[in-house]
């Protein structure tokens, strides 16, 4: 919901067809960690779970397919799109974001 919400405030639109989701044992475990929906109609996100979030963000339509190579995401109406992922850790005292860098973190309150 956080990241659909603020990318469409921005003009954008989010993948519907890729989620995130939970990393542990195994790459890709359970929870699936959608970036878009309504608030409140997740799963509840818990202590002890570590996610993959990875949104990607499109300049127009939020449809995308993959070509030929098996591989490759492009948008259906052919406009720009980004991806990235941060793996964050759920821990008793909030968040951490194991995949930040220490040059690219924004000091508290500077947001």
């Amino acid at each position: 919901h956080a990241v659909q919400t603020y990318a469409e405030a921005e003009g954008f639109s989010v993948v519907r067809q890729f989620v995130g989701h939970g990393i542990g044992r195994d790459m890709h475990e359970p929870p699936q960690v959608p970036n878009y929906g309504r608030p409140g109609s997740g799963n509840l996100i818990k202590p002890g779970y570590v996610l993959a979030i990875e949104p990607m963000v499109n300049v127009g339509g939020a449809d995308v397919h993959i070509v030929d190579d098996g591989w490759t995401v492009v948008t259906d109406d052919g406009r720009l799109s980004c991806y990235f992922e941060h793996t964050v850790a759920v821990t008793e005292q909030g968040p951490e974001v194991l995949t930040l860098r220490p040059e690219a973190a924004v000091p508290a309150g500077a947001a």
